[in-house]
């Protein structure tokens, strides 16, 4: 898949706060998102990210 900084991406399981809208800060072996609901930043592997893909908002 063809991912990019800044894409808004939804993932099959929301983050605790209630959002499912996450933005891409960092693109590598582990994906850096951030939760455009709450603002929170977490670290997730590719293979997760993939996997758990959505869609782009």
């Amino acid at each position: 898949m063809d991912f990019q900084i800044g894409q808004n991406i939804k993932l099959k399981k929301g983050h605790p706060c209630g959002g499912n809208s996450w933005e891409i800060l960092r693109i590598g072996m582990d994906f850096k998102l951030k939760c455009n609901n709450c603002g929170h930043m977490v670290m997730v592997s590719r293979k997760l990210v993939e996997k758990n893909f959505r869609g782009i908002l």
